[in-house]
């Protein structure tokens, strides 16, 4: 194989000109760049990585942690995150915390001894270990999805702010980590008023796991929407489906239960959604005609049920590329202030809320103020 010294002859250069270009450690005249690149291509030389980290003390890899597997919207996170990654020149490293807090902290870890240069996460439901492993040992981190409040964050434990870099704490309200995530809150109240516009006086919320800010932006959402539609807020409305199907196919059926049943449905997820779903089958019921169901979350196949499914779509892969973006900001910046960056939803009006079909659907942008903040290190 062509070494670094044969590539060094063929340019006329030294051995030191050729690190330096392909480190970027020193600058180099882009005449040398440019004859250091072209005998690179022509005898097909491939640098060391293990020995480029070395020089730089950067490995040029970035840790992914997130329920991939199990969670079809953290794949599509996924895509996202690797096609930014590859086009920085990153390697990519994944690890499945199946959003469980121990396993999580486990992934994390192995990550880190990967030397990994940072750390794009999606943290669990109680992500304590996960931080203050994160905090002591400096990891320039990224939360993905979920955003985790300053109190959590902080948690008394020693080590650099900002995920990395040192400095001082945050002042109170401040992210200590960078978070990406998408607006849950106003798309949820638009669900709730748009069910209440057609009618619905009774309208249920089958929510998530307890513990992750998506779960609570979204209950605080659905309650939003009761408010603004003059609706009352009966507790026996709001059940907990745990993120998962067989959880949401129970609490539907508890929902179903109940003397006075509602005649609207809000999913949180596109997981309950199935489950709700087959709740709703179990029991010999048709949607809309029956009950009317809106779902956050949109995926693949959700225009190929009949109905269509009414759904609050994220950005799910420039979720993934923003996340990238904002660690390989915190990368080049350390000491640089934590933001928190949210993006907008969209609402894909289908027929599933009890609509007529429109041809080809409708959608319409969701915005609400913390978005226009979004880029100025506002959490929330």
């Amino acid at each position: 194989m062509p070494t670094m010294a044969d590539v060094a002859r063929s340019a006329g250069v030294s051995v030191a000109t050729v690190s330096h270009v392909l480190n970027g450690t020193r600058p180099v005249s882009s005449h040398t760049r440019q004859a250091v690149l072209d005998a690179i291509e022509v005898l097909g030389y491939t640098p060391n990585t293990l020995a480029r980290s070395l020089v730089t003390s950067r490995t040029r890899s970035i840790g992914l942690a997130v329920s991939a597997i199990s969670n079809p919207y953290f794949t599509e996170i996924l895509q996202g995150v690797e096609a930014a990654v590859l086009e920085a020149g990153y390697s990519l490293l994944i690890a499945d915390p199946h959003d469980d807090p121990g396993h999580e902290r486990k992934v994390v870890q192995l990550l880190h001894e990967r030397r990994v240069d940072g750390m794009i996460v999606a943290p669990s439901a109680h992500p304590h270990d996960l931080v203050g492993y994160l905090r002591r040992h400096a990891v320039p981190t990224v939360f993905l999805d979920r955003v985790i409040d300053t109190g959590v964050a902080d948690g008394g434990a020693a080590g650099g702010g900002a995920g990395g870099g040192g400095g001082a704490a945050p002042g109170e309200g401040t992210p200590w980590y960078d978070q990406v995530c998408a607006e849950s809150a106003a798309p949820t109240a638009r669900l709730v008023t748009h069910l209440a516009g057609l009618g619905h006086r009774r309208i249920g919320l089958v929510a998530g796991l307890p513990g992750l800010s998506t779960t609570s932006e979204r209950v605080a959402g659905y309650q939003d929407g009761l408010t603004a539609a003059g609706l009352a807020h009966d507790e026996r409305l709001l059940v907990s489906g745990n993120s998962e199907s067989a959880g949401a196919e129970q609490a539907t059926a508890a929902l179903l239960a109940l003397p006075d049943p509602p005649t609207a449905l809000v999913t949180a997820n596109n997981a309950m959604t199935i489950g709700a779903l087959r709740a709703l089958r179990r029991q010999g019921l048709s949607v809309p005609d029956d009950i009317a169901l809106c779902c956050f979350d949109d995926f693949a196949w959700a225009d190929l049920f009949s109905p269509r499914l009414t759904a609050i779509a994220q950005p799910s892969r420039e979720l993934g590329a923003r996340a990238v973006q904002v660690l390989l900001d915190r990368l080049d910046e350390p000491r640089r202030p934590a933001r928190t960056v949210r993006l907008p939803c969209t609402f894909v009006h289908r027929t599933s809320c009890g609509c007529p079909e429109e041809p080809g659907g409708s959608e319409e942008p969701v915005h609400t103020a913390s978005t226009m903040l979004s880029e100025k290190g506002i959490a929330s």
